[in-house]
């Protein structure tokens, strides 16, 4: 039978195959391939510099909570060596009957350096609190203002040209009332005014930065009024006026000149007073009338700065401790906040 028209003659030549028509689908399918490879390597390189630079800053913040714990350790360390040389000065006080704080004492003359291995250095200092007036005696337990406190603040702001901030306002913040103390007082009305608002504390003063709240604060004002006043939690311990500034000097009477002040920081210095009647027995007080009320020739509370550098980072510690009539030691309050506050001449210890 005569074949179809799709049966091939015999003898007859097929067209060759166009070999570019078949290697170009594999072609392109090789291209895509490699590009896939090239991503998802790209990827992969991308999640690993991620992954890197997030193990490097882990390990950066555990080497630096590391260095900031053991400079903590060391710093508490310091505060400890400093309570034993407040204990040793209170059993030595005790043997010699003079029961006397005063700046010539070996705690209160310099900075002690102590080396900590071959990695860092511990500096510590010790300074008395009793030459300084606590402001929270302005206020008494019963909410009544004490007026001798009162008097000598307002005298240590007028020595110190502080003229910005009332005492007024420092008795506002105290006092658990609501209702300013004169016209020249602050409470919360005047506090929720300013950017951002806050209330009065209407409890005594935690610490001394909190003077930077007050009303009329200005941070000029701050810096000196602060190494002159103290915020302790126990009233009525008086002033040192074995450690006091010429400044809280002149603050116990206004007719006390800055000449007569340095006269007396003088004198105490080449002999310290042993009792209150040969300080008020003093030529520069004749005639003044001056009392011996709130004064005192004992530190109670002490602060101690520590500096701690190890390993190439700083670690500060400000301790504020108290020394009972016994002679026993307590911790009260510890800031790491503060810094440069060593300022006395140094004095290395060495561990051997």
């Amino acid at each position: 039978m005569p074949s179809s028209r799709a049966t091939v003659k015999a003898g007859a030549v097929m067209p060759a195959a166009n070999p570019l028509m078949l290697r170009a689908p594999a072609s392109r399918q090789g291209g895509v391939a490699l590009i896939m490879v090239l991503l998802a390597m790209a990827l992969v390189v991308m999640l690993a510099a991620g992954m890197t630079q997030q193990q490097s800053v882990r390990v950066f913040r555990a080497s630096h909570y590391l260095a900031q714990q053991q400079g903590h350790s060391v710093a508490l360390g310091a505060e400890a060596f400093a309570r034993q040389i407040l204990v040793r000065d209170f059993e030595e006080d005790k043997e010699n009957n003079a029961m006397v704080d005063s700046l010539d004492e070996f705690w209160a003359q310099n900075a002690a350096i102590l080396p900590i291995d071959d990695n860092g250095v511990a500096e510590v200092q010790i300074d008395g609190l009793g030459g300084r007036i606590n402001l929270n005696d302005l206020v008494r337990g019963n909410g009544q203002v004490d007026q001798v406190t009162r008097d000598r603040l307002t005298r240590l702001l007028q020595v110190l040209e502080i003229t910005t901030v009332s005492v007024d306002a420092l008795i506002d913040w105290i006092d658990p009332n609501d209702q300013t103390v004169s016209a020249y007082g602050a409470e919360d009305g005047q506090y929720l005014m300013q950017e951002p608002a806050y209330r009065a504390g209407n409890q005594p003063f935690v610490t001394v930065s909190e003077l930077r709240l007050i009303d009329g604060m200005t941070e000029e004002a701050y810096q000196a009024l602060q190494p002159h006043v103290t915020a302790l939690p126990v009233a009525g311990l008086g002033i040192n006026v074995n450690t006091a500034s010429a400044a809280v000097l002149r603050s116990l009477h206004e007719e006390l000149t800055q000449a007569q002040a340095d006269a007396i920081l003088e004198k105490r210095q080449e002999e310290r007073f042993e009792n209150i009647g040969d300080f008020l027995a003093l030529p520069e007080f004749s005639g003044l009338g001056l009392k011996s009320t709130g004064l005192g020739l004992q530190t109670r509370f002490f602060e101690v700065v520590s500096r701690i550098t190890y390993d190439d980072r700083v670690a500060n510690l400000v301790s504020t401790v108290y020394r009972s009539p016994e002679g026993e030691m307590q911790t009260v309050h510890r800031d790491t906040g503060q810094k440069n506050r060593i300022t006395k001449e140094p004095f290395s210890i060495s561990q051997e």
